[in-house]
């Protein structure tokens, strides 16, 4: 069994204006963010030369996206969930084959890290 984690934040925007702003954080998060005309961002990640594509559908609220950077490909199911006049934004991580348990557990820190950004970038979009 694929190790993995699954990490939830509560974002203060409504779950269409969360989910429109989360497919705007990219260049946001990483300045150098370029989308091309095939729908992946291109940019440098913490491990070097990194690409993001998101598979969304806003009326089931999901998010899912690739991620791929010179180390691992990740395929992360991402959902935002309503709550109000708030937003649980639910992502699962699960260890990618070419990663060691010691990677896995690193990478964990810095999405962590990421996580808390994105949140604040999220709720500070008007």
């Amino acid at each position: 069994m694929t190790r993995s984690r699954t990490i939830t934040i509560t974002v203060k925007k409504k779950t269409g204006d969360a989910f429109d702003a989360i497919l705007q954080v990219p260049p946001k998060m990483m300045p150098d963010a370029k989308m091309n005309d095939d729908g992946w961002w291109h940019f440098t990640g913490p491990h070097g030369k990194a690409k993001l594509k998101f598979n969304e559908d806003k009326s089931l609220g999901v998010l899912d996206h690739q991620y791929v950077d010179a180390e691992s490909k990740w395929d992360v199911p991402m959902k935002v969930v309503s709550n109000g006049d708030y937003s649980e934004v639910v992502i699962t991580f699960n260890k990618p084959d070419e990663l060691t348990d010691e990677q896995f557990d690193q990478r964990m820190n810095e999405i962590g890290e990421m996580v808390v950004s994105m949140k604040n970038i999220i709720e500070s979009d008007s």
